[in-house]
């Protein structure tokens, strides 16, 4: 399960990401309301882990946001906000839970879990397009009455550009996804997922395709007519 973490304290992200990869859990890290956004309407999360005190603006913003969405990711806060207001008005406003700093780092790994028990849809959550059916928890693909088991990066590549079906998505959004927002790998490393993704749909006879349009990224859609140019 993959966990994204809000926080703008590195030394508290490292800690945190530690904890949580440590209990097996997959951890993104954004530090602003904004990339915090982005990466939720382009990857589904288990469950969020959200300071409030956050450079760009509130982390209250965000839990606007995701209601406005019906957006059930459960929310974690973590703050130093500790009086019975702020804690009351954090639940109120769709927080499942609210962790008040310093908190000892068992207690909070002990939360995140407690959140991951009663997420929503967390079992047999499938998302498809045209006769592809995928379930990102297994990484099973279905192509038609095909199955398929997808590599870890090539099946983060998949959520994301089915999540977001006929829309355009940035490299440097998929970047950002698969290896974190401060993490110096080349924007070829998603090429190559791009094109073994490709390669795999077609072998497996997918009326999916993966279009690169050239100096914005890349689009998933239901093929017409069997036409598969990129543009």
């Amino acid at each position: 399960m993959r966990v994204l973490l809000v926080e703008d304290n590195e030394q508290l992200v490292s800690l945190l990401a530690k904890a949580l990869a440590q209990a097996g859990l997959d951890v993104d890290s954004v530090r602003s309301v904004e990339d915090a956004d982005v990466s939720v309407k382009t990857m589904r999360y288990a469950a969020i882990v959200l300071d409030l005190g956050l450079p760009d603006m509130d982390g209250m913003v965000l839990l606007d946001r995701m209601h406005r969405r019906r957006d059930q990711t459960p929310v974690l806060i973590l703050s130093a906000r500790d009086a019975l207001g702020d804690r009351l008005n954090g639940l109120s406003k769709g927080a499942s839970d609210y962790l008040v700093k310093p908190f000892a780092t068992d207690e909070f790994v002990a939360r995140v879990q407690a959140l991951l028990r009663r997420t929503p849809g967390a079992d047999g959550h499938r998302l498809t397009l045209g006769n592809v059916a995928f379930e990102p928890d297994s990484r099973q693909l279905h192509v038609g009455d095909k199955l398929l088991d997808v590599p870890a990066r090539e099946a983060e590549v998949l959520e994301i550009l089915l999540k977001r079906p006929g829309l355009v998505v940035s490299s440097e959004v998929l970047q950002g996804q698969i290896f974190g927002v401060r993490h110096g790998k080349s924007s070829n490393a998603v090429e190559v997922y791009i094109h073994r993704l490709r390669h795999m749909l077609e072998d497996a006879g997918a009326n999916v395709h993966i279009h690169t349009i050239r100096g914005a990224g890349y689009l998933m859609a239901v093929e017409k007519d069997g036409a598969k140019a990129d543009v």
